[in-house]
């Protein structure tokens, strides 16, 4: 029992120091995406064109450090628990605009962070996310994934034709789902490599699957900071991420929930909590003001 706690408790310390470089990524990252020219509009080309800023790649570094807790998170503990703190990357996003903007929480921003909390602690105890055997059926893997890609292609498509109105929205629940995705396969690379090391590991296609979902993602959440302010965006991406993640984690990680009627309707409540109290947060006044509008825009006055 002193083990199991030991190592829950070190999940949590890695989850939430995850949470924490990429929301404070996140802030730096949108800082300078919204100078970026509107031309590079989900182009590879905006990648190279914000690589120019040590600020935006000051962003990029902190996310990369909390992707690489939070696959050492995955690694310890379920994917199941893990996104869900995750999920609180949002509130040290909120710090650091609060820091930039000066304004107070009020009662929209501690009624966010409660909810948010209040749900995280909801489901996981709630639920008890537990481990499984790994469901072997790969057409199942396959129809989760596929699901996911599929709706995130349809929300993409959208959003270009709607780029400055509902577009940043779409971009980003789109890339939420990506990063859902990611993190399962994040999973399943760990596992692959303690069975095996790194010939295991690199004879998988999880692995690149993580990278080709990570570059796409990165794209479609800079194009998404790039045409609006964060308070329309990162709502959208930090309540996709969580809910593509477990839906993976028990659809075919074999992850485990409690699921008697108390326990199903207390993780729906913490899961409807972490969505509202993830949207009041992400329209704070104190998130950053969003992209401008001018036709064209120069991204080295930043």
């Amino acid at each position: 029992m002193i083990e199991v706690r030991s190592v829950s408790v070190l999940v949590l310390l890695l989850a939430v120091s995850a949470a924490c470089c990429v929301g404070f990524g996140f802030v730096l990252q949108q800082n300078v995406a919204q100078k970026a020219p509107l031309g590079d509009f989900l182009s590879f080309r905006l990648l190279l064109d914000l690589m120019r800023v040590p600020r935006w790649l000051g962003g990029i570094a902190l996310m990369v450090a909390g992707m690489a807790l939070g696959a050492v998170a995955l690694g310890k503990g379920e994917i199941s628990l893990v996104e869900p703190l995750l999920a609180t990357n949002l509130l040290f996003a909120l710090a650091l605009s609060r820091h930039q903007t000066r304004q107070p929480l009020g009662r929209q921003g501690w009624t966010g962070l409660a909810l948010l909390a209040g749900g995280v602690t909801a489901f996981i105890v709630a639920g008890e996310p537990r481990g499984g055997s790994a469901v072997a059926d790969p057409v199942r893997h396959w129809l989760i994934i596929g699901a996911m890609l599929g709706v995130a292609m349809v929300l993409t498509t959208y959003a270009k034709r709607s780029r400055l109105s509902w577009g940043p929205v779409l971009l980003a629940t789109a890339a939420g789902l990506l990063y859902g995705v990611q993190d399962a396969l994040t999973r399943v690379s760990g596992t692959r490599f303690a069975e095996g090391g790194f010939a295991e590991l690199f004879t998988g296609w999880q692995p690149y699957g993580v990278l080709a979902l990570g570059v796409t993602g990165l794209v479609l959440v800079q194009s998404a900071f790039e045409t609006a302010e964060l308070r329309m965006s990162l709502p959208a991406l930090t309540a996709a991420q969580p809910l593509a993640g477990i839906l993976c984690g028990v659809g075919f990680l074999g992850d485990r929930l409690h699921t008697d009627t108390g326990a199903l309707a207390w993780e729906a409540a913490g899961l409807a909590a972490i969505v509202g109290g993830i949207v009041l947060l992400g329209l704070h006044p104190a998130m950053p003001c969003g992209a401008e509008t001018e036709p064209t825009r120069d991204l080295q006055a930043r």
